[in-house]
């Protein structure tokens, strides 16, 4: 037997008996133990599979530029970093912006506003739907992340990465939605336009919320996996595989108004199974990232 065949028959018997992903975290030991981590294998890896949890915060620290790719210098970077924290905070609380009453999330809102520029006059402002778009990212955040520091700084760069990197491709993703679940279910797409649903689905809890307040954070954190690592593009196929899954809910009701309030709180309980599906449509239309040379 050829070494890929064992290797092949081996992720085949680890999946059967439960321990899909095995091999992968082994890969991944592997790519982290570099001197220097390798941020394209780093991406290409997690465009492939699931991050494993004890894993992911290390992963996505590296690839949002909290932490450099040198080894060595994490322990000191960190450092840096909860300092920063520590001075932000220190001042929100001097100029009585935030106090020890003041909720977690909100207390990183305010964080980003001040280091962004961005903080108003006055805490009782009401707050611009940028705004709630950090706060919901931050809620989801909060869930998967213990360390206050890692989570803020987490925050602040995927946020950053939405606002710079992804500013172009977001607003491109209602019509990529449309263009894929055409291909998927023309059938589908021809009800929501009958319904002049199209135009008013949820797209702002899709594609700038990324999901958050959506669907679970144990599904969620699969999703920004590959966002993190360089693709908005999987949220359009979480929210194509979404109204595949709920097909025949959907076509049963006849307002645009009653299918967006559905799509807006959609059962928990499918969501494991709609990221895995979405991240083989994904593939499907995509292809499969591989490692370069």
């Amino acid at each position: 037997m050829t070494e890929d065949s064992q290797r092949n028959f081996r992720s085949v018997y680890y999946e059967k008996v439960g321990f899909r992903g095995v091999e992968e975290k082994k890969s991944l030991e592997i790519l982290l133990k570099d001197d220097r981590l390798d941020i394209e294998k780093l991406c290409t890896f997690s465009q492939r599979f699931p991050l494993p949890s004890m894993y992911r915060a290390l992963v996505w620290k590296v690839l949002l530029g909290i932490l450099p790719p040198h080894h060595e210098s994490h322990a000191q970077v960190m450092m840096y970093r909860k300092e920063q924290y520590c001075d932000v905070l220190h001042a929100l609380k001097v100029v009585r912006f935030v106090s020890d009453a003041t909720p977690q999330v909100e207390v990183y809102l305010r964080m980003y506003q001040l280091e962004s520029g961005k903080l108003p006059r006055s805490p009782s402002f009401p707050l611009e739907p940028e705004d709630e778009v950090f706060l919901a990212i931050a809620k989801a955040v909060e869930e998967m992340v213990e360390d206050s520091v890692d989570c803020y700084w987490i925050i602040r760069c995927f946020v950053n990465q939405l606002n710079n990197k992804y500013r172009e491709s977001l607003p491109q993703l209602p019509k990529a939605f449309e263009q894929y679940l055409n291909l998927e279910d023309s059938r589908l797409l021809s009800h929501l336009k009958t319904c002049s649903a199209l135009s008013r689905l949820p797209y702002d809890l899709w594609f700038k919320r990324c999901f958050a307040g959506c669907l679970p954070e144990s599904s969620l954190q699969r999703v920004w996996d590959k966002v993190v690592s360089g693709s908005c593009k999987i949220l359009v196929f979480i929210a194509v595989e979404i109204l595949l899954t709920f097909k025949i809910k959907v076509m049963a009701l006849n307002s645009a108004e009653k299918i967006t309030k559905f799509l807006e709180n959609i059962p928990q309980d499918s969501s494991d199974a709609i990221v895995s599906k979405a991240i083989d449509l994904w593939h499907k239309h995509c292809g499969t990232p591989v490692h370069s040379a």
